[in-house]
């Protein structure tokens, strides 16, 4: 008996393969790089980046578009 194959994973009209991540694309706003998907045995899992608490009174977004960062 011969093992079946890692399934793909459909987000959108698009195909990703087992364990392949990617930056989803949401119609109007375009690609969201802050949440990443990946593909797990044909199921599909998302999560947004996560950041730290910031300890200023009024951060910036610097270097990382997602998280903000004190001046």
């Amino acid at each position: 008996m011969q093992a079946d194959a890692p399934r793909a994973c459909r987000f959108g009209r698009r195909w990703y393969l087992n364990n392949e991540s990617w930056h989803p694309s949401v119609p109007p706003f375009g690609e969201m790089k802050c949440i990443l998907c990946w593909c797990v045995s044909g199921e599909t899992h998302c999560q947004r980046q996560e950041c730290p608490p910031s300890a200023c009174a009024s951060p910036a977004m610097r270097d990382n578009p997602c998280c903000a960062k004190c001046r």
